[in-house]
């Protein structure tokens, strides 16, 4: 029993960790990274689509994305899908090929893209200690019902402590990461 909420404490923190990761891919840094347009969506015969599934994404160089749709019909949509994202990207159709080159941070968007990371990390930490709390207020009722002992109770709620720990190392972990990566120029 207590190890079910250990496990199921555990496999919900590392989805947090999981999505936050997600959550850094959006934020763009000064090189060019096929996973900048993960979250465009383009509308393929009327169904919202990611863009991944309509066009190859690829990196021509240091700053530059490269996409070839897979049919030449898609190349003004997805066109517009990348201008209308929050991106601040001006795709330059050749053709079948769409190139997306990447301006170059200035000093105040490299800024603005840390606090963003730093906002995502510190959400991402909520949701581990409220994962947390609701684990030991678990433990807790089980306590009450005197479904398991004061002992277990301690020494399960410090293994949960102890997994909240390396899940907010992660966290940290993967924010100075990209910290370090918006602050390279």
């Amino acid at each position: 029993m207590i190890d079910d909420i250990k496990d199921d404490a555990g496999k919900r923190m590392k989805k947090s960790v999981d999505a936050l990761r997600v959550n850094f891919n959006k934020i763009r840094t000064g090189r060019a990274h096929p996973s900048i347009l993960d979250g465009i969506s383009v509308s393929y015969y009327g169904n919202s689509t990611p863009l991944s599934q309509v066009a190859n994404v690829s990196v021509l160089d240091a700053r530059t994305l490269s996409l070839s749709p897979w049919e030449k019909s898609m190349v003004p949509e997805i066109e517009k899908a990348i201008m209308k994202s929050d991106l601040g990207l001006n795709p330059v159709t050749t053709g079948e090929l769409i190139r997306v080159p990447m301006p170059p941070l200035t000093e105040e968007t490299r800024k603005g893209y840390i606090k963003q990371a730093r906002g995502e990390a510190e959400q991402a930490r909520v949701s581990i200690r409220n994962i947390r709390r609701d684990a030991i207020a678990t433990l807790k009722d089980l306590l009450k019902e005197k479904e398991i002992s004061e002992d277990d109770d301690r020494k399960a709620q410090d293994e949960i402590q102890k997994i909240t720990n390396k899940f907010i190392a992660e966290v940290d972990n993967g924010l100075s990461v990209k910290e370090k990566d918006l602050m390279e120029i």
